[in-house]
């Protein structure tokens, strides 16, 4: 049986852009429904500045009040090395940084080309590992941008390159504003495994035009054995209105156990987790998974 890794980023990633400020007991207790459904990857929160995430400010309470179980990761988001120091400071043995594939994305988002903002992670990589910390790295719009359009995976697997020679352990790949089809998906992967081992490579793909699933599945047929996910889909795209974002860890778990595999997650325990959180944020899961075994529960006069 294939054993797949599931990064979940839903306390981070999912709950970073909710206008409503959501308690730190209430990520908190994401986090630990997320643990007890299996997941052993869970990306906790962010160490950037409040002014530019609000919803992340908490940062330093979250890490003082996980429940560490052994065997999960609790990987943070570092921007930059004052961020990392921040973290580490807090307890975190496992940290994220971000690139982009596309200069106007990275101009538009931290105003400094791609190169640049690679050069400030150099910083973050020695310090990581003066500490033994481990880093993951993250490129963004890997096949589409919402300023420069289709993006060559020449381009992605230059920059997933040299952040794996910088020293990332794993290389995520996010289609950031989900325009991917398996096919463009399958032309970047073969030009980024040129470059860096498939085993070190992770698909994050978002669901706004409803492919990734479909992206998650030809990326497993051609290899990758991790894939980053946010519980009952929580997190929009902010570059189309009104727009589903991440993948629901429920749909690809779905997904994944259909074909055999083995995550080591516990499907009903993940949409038990994603109508709990959905209700805290008065909506519906976004998850079609959750919606089907939730509505077939009901039908069965389950609670």
């Amino acid at each position: 049986m294939e054993r797949v890794r599931i990064v979940e980023v839903g306390p981070r990633d999912g709950l970073q852009n909710e206008k409503q400020i959501i308690p730190t007991q209430t990520k908190l207790e994401l986090i630990e429904r997320l643990a007890s459904a299996g997941l052993r990857d869970i990306e906790v929160t962010s160490f950037v500045s409040p002014k530019w995430v609000p919803q992340m400010a908490d940062h330093a309470a979250i890490m003082r009040g996980l429940k560490r179980r052994a065997g999960v990761n609790y990987p943070v988001l570092t921007p930059n090395l004052k961020g990392f120091e921040a973290a580490v400071a807090e307890g975190a043995t496992e940290v994220a940084v971000f690139a982009a594939a596309s200069e106007g994305f990275s101009q538009k988002n931290i105003n400094c080309s791609i190169d640049e903002s690679i050069d400030r992670f150099i910083p973050v990589f020695d310090a990581a590992r003066r500490v033994g910390v481990k880093v993951r790295g993250y490129v963004s719009c890997v096949v589409a941008c919402p300023y420069d359009g289709a993006i060559a995976p020449g381009k992605v697997a230059d920059v997933a390159a040299r952040l794996h020679e910088l020293g990332s352990y794993e290389v995520s790949l996010g289609d950031t504003i989900g325009a991917g089809t398996p096919a463009s998906v399958l032309r970047m992967l073969e030009a980024v495994a040129k470059k860096v081992p498939r085993e070190r490579l992770a698909g994050h793909y978002h669901d706004t035009y409803g492919m990734a699933v479909a992206n998650v599945h030809a990326s497993y047929q051609f290899g990758l054995r991790v894939f980053d996910s946010s519980v009952s889909g929580l997190g929009g795209c902010p570059y189309a209105k009104g727009a589903t974002g991440n993948m629901a860890t429920e749909d690809v778990v779905y997904l994944l156990h259909g074909l055999g595999a083995d995550t080591g997650v516990n499907l009903d325990a993940v949409v038990d987790c994603g109508a709990w959180i959905s209700a805290q944020l008065a909506r519906p899961p976004q998850s079609r998974v959750a919606r089907a075994l939730l509505a077939k529960r009901a039908a069965a006069g389950e609670v």
